[in-house]
């Protein structure tokens, strides 16, 4: 049985992305290790973890993860309010497959999309 999901995603710089998931999305860093190379961020009931790929150009990273809310809108709000660049092509709209989405991308152009049911 499958209980979970755990997307890795690629960085260049623990540092700056730890930085950024934790003061513009709200995440905490998981576990009480520092692994070399090696990050894990949760927000409520989901976690991201990073493998470093110091080469990543970032114009060619297409690492995406679709991370599901139940309040998009207070979400979306407290981005705006902590000065989060929100995707020019992934403002906040009701799409016709009955989700209300919105994306950003975080410094190594992973894109994240946030999406609830409607």
């Amino acid at each position: 049985m499958l209980i979970d999901i755990n997307p890795k995603l690629p960085m260049r710089d623990k540092t700056v992305t730890r930085d950024f998931y934790v003061n513009k999305l709200g995440f905490n860093e998981f576990g009480s290790t520092d692994f070399d190379g090696y990050l894990m961020m949760e927000k409520d009931q989901v976690q991201i973890h990073f493998f470093e790929f110091k080469e990543l150009d970032p114009k060619e990273n297409y690492g995406q993860v679709y991370i599901r809310t139940d309040n998009i809108d207070d979400f979306h709000q407290s981005l705006l309010d902590n000065k989060t660049s929100i995707h020019p092509n992934g403002k906040l709209e009701l799409k016709p497959w009955g989700q209300r989405e919105f994306s950003i991308l975080d410094p190594d152009k992973n894109l994240l999309t946030f999406g609830q049911s409607i």
